[in-house]
């Protein structure tokens, strides 16, 4: 984790989306959508980022998409002027109009500072271009990092040398599970037969005097012969043959078998190499004046359907993984829909929803009725205790998920009154939601009197439209002016109840809570928070799910209940597994629970 901040001053970081607790909803992924989409709409924008066709919607692109999204914005953060605030934020000039004592005991410093960011560095980057620090000195890079071309003249003494050879800006991510990347000649030698060009790929410290595949380390497919060579001088046929002018060859690796194949203007040939292992970059290498290449990581469509490889590959998995039987899961045994439906009901049960639990078990006691070969056989029903504890934790979710936080407080405190003391992370969480919601509801007062002044301030309204025989002006004044008085209110007693906060918490040393504060206090920097996109993931709804959701748990424990679900628990063990499947390029890193969500038909038959 990122820290922030000069010796003495508050910690400041980039908003993040709601998070869930550790011991509460397992199934936060599912809360986010749309985020992929976004950071694949601006490839072609000159950002430097692109996600390969046969890699979108996976693990390993996701979290590369948040840690480019990270350091763009720490990007833009360090290059801002000094003492700039990003755009849209206010001033202290720019808040004096509004009540003077607004700002005491919230330091400017605090509320003005613009927030760092946090990423990912253990993600592995896609290779993107040729690394003009890692060739032969005979090569020339060209155009936006991607071609190279033979430039120098040779000697008779360089003649000795076989091949001059260079190496992508980055190795294949194992994490991808399966890689590729395309290279075409673009050479216009008059015969084919004196290609000297190769392709492969090859370890960090391997010598590129030398062609891909002459060395230990190195793999590589020649044009000048079409054989394949593995870390030695002598070649083995391949069915690919030789390549030349004009040719696309690919190279692909497939991280869970560890083999590698080769493709040649969209052809795939069989496995060339097997039992990878280590870090690989992407390697050409050529040998004689003139010859020139340009290599496609991704940022284009391949001429080989890598996409159709791809989900081959996935199916594969998919079908082994619905070929395992639940049966032995349980005790008692139960077949795979039963346990769906029973997973599903505790569920519902172990949430509060009593009603839903009773008409879903109403359900089920139907169809299994319904199914039922010998009428004499009487169908077991499913007992729903109509727990009063369910009813008080609905009533508290259902509160803070209107935003009423401080009613939910109210109704804890109520009926189970220790629970807030026994766990006063809960309890902070719950009065940094509070500030959060009565900022929310005075950013969107003052969308509502900025269109009730059909967009201009209050003071020009007047003006413009006081020739109206109907008083609609003035109608109009006063609705602006009630909602900006309104809005004034309640920035107040925003402030108020956020110096209430931040000294209920100033002593506490847990550098998280500095850092909570710090991020919610931000939000009184901006005119409207609403429309500010840096801010804006902190007053989205869904963080009212993650407090309502912790709550719920911290009140389950505290009744010696399991503070999460067997659905919930079985859906975070699937993710620890399959994070555990993704290592080295396993299986996991084809599969994602969402890839197989989406396969679920939206509309299931009656």
């Amino acid at each position: 984790m990122a820290s922030s901040g000069s010796d003495g001053g508050a910690d400041t970081f980039q908003p993040r989306p709601p998070q869930l607790p550790h011991f509460s909803r397992a199934f936060e992924g599912l809360m986010h959508s749309g985020g992929a989409d976004n950071a694949r709409a601006a490839n072609g924008h000159g950002n430097g980022f692109f996600t390969p066709s046969y890699l979108s919607g996976s693990n390993y692109i996701q979290k590369l998409e948040d840690s480019h999204r990270a350091k763009r914005a720490q990007k833009d953060i360090q290059q801002q002027p000094s003492g700039s605030l990003p755009a849209g934020i206010a001033t202290a000039a720019s808040l004096a109009n509004k009540t003077p004592a607004s700002h005491l005991g919230m330091t400017y410093d605090l509320i003005e500072r613009a927030p760092t960011v946090e990423y990912d560095e253990s993600v592995a980057p896609l290779p993107a271009k040729w690394n003009k620090d890692d060739k032969h000195g005979a090569l020339e890079i060209l155009a936006d990092g991607r071609e190279v071309k033979y430039a120098a003249s040779r000697t008779s003494r360089e003649a000795d040398h076989e091949t001059c050879s260079i190496r992508a800006d980055h190795p294949m991510p194992w994490q991808a599970g399966i890689y590729y990347f395309e290279v075409t000649l673009l050479s216009r030698s008059p015969r084919r037969d004196e290609t000297t060009v190769c392709i492969g790929f090859s370890g960090k410290n391997v010598a590129l005097t030398r062609p891909p595949g002459w060395e230990p380390d190195s793999w590589g497919y020649h044009g000048d012969d079409g054989d394949i060579y593995s870390g030695h001088k002598d070649g083995k046929a391949y069915e690919g043959a030789t390549f030349g002018p004009q040719d696309t060859v690919g190279c692909g690796v497939n991280f869970r078998t560890r083999e590698a194949f080769f493709t040649k203007n969209g052809k795939n040939y069989k496995t060339a190499f097997r039992d990878l292992k280590g870090d690989l970059y992407p390697t050409v290498g050529m040998k004689k004046p003139g010859e020139h290449i340009r290599v496609n990581f991704g940022q284009e469509p391949f001429i080989f359907s890598i996409d159709t490889m791809v989900k081959r590959e996935q199916a594969r998995i998919k079908v082994a993984i619905s070929e395992t039987s639940v049966e032995r899961l349980v005790s008692p045994q139960m077949g795979e829909t039963e346990l769906i439906q029973q997973l599903v009901l505790q569920f519902l049960q172990h949430d509060g929803y009593v009603e839903t639990a009773r008409a879903f078990a109403e359900e089920i006691h139907d169809e299994k009725k319904a199914l039922q070969i010998d009428p004499r056989t009487p169908v077991p029903g499913i007992n729903i205790k109509d727990d009063e504890d369910a009813h008080h934790r609905q009533r508290i979710r259902r509160a803070i998920l209107e935003g009423d936080i401080e009613k939910a407080v109210k109704y804890t405190y109520t009926y189970y009154p220790r629970v807030l003391e026994d766990n006063d992370d809960v309890y902070f969480k719950l009065r940094c939601r509070t500030f959060i919601e009565m900022v929310r509801k005075s950013a969107e007062l003052g969308t509502q009197s900025s269109k009730k002044s059909n967009g201009h301030s209050i003071d020009e309204v007047p003006n413009k439209m006081d020739v109206d025989e109907n008083g609609s002006s003035d109608k109009m004044e006063e609705d602006g002016l009630e909602a900006q008085t309104e809005q004034d209110d309640l920035l107040a007693k925003t402030i108020e109840y956020g110096q209430k906060l931040q000294a209920e918490f100033k002593d506490d040393t847990r550098r998280q809570v500095r850092r909570t504060l710090n991020e919610v206090f931000s939000l009184l920097a901006y005119s409207n928070p609403l429309q500010v996109k840096e801010v804006a993931p902190l007053l989205d709804r869904k963080g009212r799910v993650a407090v309502a959701e912790e709550l719920n748990s911290a009140i389950l424990s505290s009744l010696g209940k399991s503070s999460r679900s067997a659905l919930e628990n079985l859906y975070g063990q699937t993710s620890v597994l399959l994070d555990y499947l993704r290592e080295d390029g396993g299986p996991g890193s084809l599969i994602t629970i969402q890839s197989v969500i989406d396969e679920i038909p939206k509309e299931l038959p009656l």
